[in-house]
């Protein structure tokens, strides 16, 4: 590797939107992520879907007269 082209690497601490903690190594001291593997579904096995975009209403709202017309 050459000398003098990385980043210095520091002690991080990632804040979650749920309130955890998790202190890691990163270019950045602090950190501040809106889902982690404390709250994400995949690692709880909760059933939620994380919608941030408003992609499902988007959809409902795009194809909802579709549904009550039968069109496709």
């Amino acid at each position: 590797m050459r000398t003098g082209i990385h980043p210095e690497m520091k002690k991080a601490k990632i804040h979650c939107g749920c309130g955890a903690v998790h202190d890691t190594l990163s270019t950045v001291e602090e950190m501040r992520v809106d889902i982690c593997s404390s709250c994400h579904p995949f690692f709880t096995g909760e059933e939620r879907f994380v919608d941030t975009e408003g992609r499902v209403e988007r959809f409902n709202r795009k194809y909802a007269n579709a549904a009550k017309t039968g069109d496709e």
